[in-house]
C-alpha cells in the first residue's frame, strides 16, 4: 500500500461522523426501557421501545440472537 492510500485511509478513520451507528438497549428490571442510538461512544438521540421503529430496532435484535 503506498504511502498516500496509508495517509488517506487514517484521515478517513480520523474524519468526524463516520463511525457506524450502532444501538444499546436500557433495561430496568429486565424491561427494555429506552434505546439508545449511539455513533462511536456519543449519544444522537433516544428511541422508546414501543414507538415503531423501537419495536423494529428490537425484533432485529432478537432475530440476531
Amino acid at each position: 500500500m503506498s504511502e498516500e492510500a496509508v495517509q488517506a485511509a487514517e484521515a478517513a478513520e480520523e474524519a468526524p461522523g463516520t463511525e457506524d451507528v450502532h444501538y444499546q438497549a436500557v433495561e430496568k428490571d429486565g424491561e427494555v426501557t429506552a434505546i439508545w442510538e449511539m455513533q462511536g461512544h456519543k449519544h444522537i438521540r433516544t428511541i422508546h421501545p414501543q414507538s415503531a421503529e423501537g419495536k423494529q430496532i428490537l425484533a432485529l435484535f432478537e432475530t440476531a440472537a
